[in-house]
């Protein structure tokens, strides 16, 4: 009960922070996993069959990109369906990392947010909030950079492994399938932009949080006339 009145008693709403690239630089964070986690797409090829109409086939796929796991059969032209096919590749340690410290990210900015437009006064008291606040913002910024490579190397893995001009070669499909459109990824292409945008603009953010820590003030400011400091010329 006392915590409760404590923090009431320290909330002062300032929306300052907003309008500072303190605070607008940690908005970006759900932008990159949310382009990733959801994600639902599909591959296509077809049989051409002659005389009739041709079959088509659409493997679907989607977050955390497991491959096998979503099993596909092809239709022939004779109606009947060829034994389950596998698309080929588990991608999903790289997109749940990504995704991971997404939502981490997105957390922490939460809580920040909140320390920052409500208890700002706190936070500039002592010198503990903005080390803690440098240490573990510095730490996402190379996390970002790790989580948007391993991601992007994925991504790649990913598009090689639902390209119909591969899918076509399978034992199952070779000589009798034709390849159709490929996937749409412009969402996840744009997750790997976001991944590495925040990576840019989290170790930005390490600069201006720096400015609040006792390491950018000077320990030792110049001594005024009533401190016994010597006049200025």
């Amino acid at each position: 009960m006392d915590t409760v009145q404590k923090l009431k008693a320290g909330f002062s709403l300032d929306l300052g922070p907003l309008k500072e690239p303190l605070g607008v630089i940690r908005v970006f964070t759900i932008f990159a996993f949310a382009t990733t986690g959801g994600y639902y797409g599909s591959t296509h090829f077809k049989i051409k069959c002659p005389g009739g109409v041709d079959q088509h086939t659409d493997p679907v796929f989607g977050y955390p990109f497991r491959l096998p796991a979503n099993p596909y059969q092809i239709t022939l032209c004779n109606k009947s369906r060829s034994n389950e096919t596998f698309l080929q590749g588990d991608f999903s340690s790289s997109a749940e990392f990504f995704v991971c410290v997404g939502v981490f990210g997105f957390l922490y900015c939460t809580a920040t947010l909140i320390l920052y437009l409500g208890y700002q006064n706190v936070y500039r008291q002592t010198s503990r909030g903005p080390i803690i606040d440098l240490v573990v913002t510095a730490a996402f910024a190379f996390l970002w950079l790790v989580c948007s490579s391993a991601w992007g190397k994925g991504l790649t893995d990913v598009k090689w492994a639902t390209n119909p001009d591969q899918l076509i070669l399978t034992p199952s499909c070779k000589d009798i399938c034709e390849a159709g459109e490929f996937p749409s990824m412009g969402r996840l292409n744009a997750s790997v932009i976001f991944g590495f945008l925040n990576m840019i603009l989290w170790a930005s953010n390490c600069w201006f949080i720096y400015k609040e820590t006792p390491f950018h003030k000077d320990p030792n400011p110049p001594a005024t006339m009533e401190e016994g400091g010597a006049p200025e010329p």
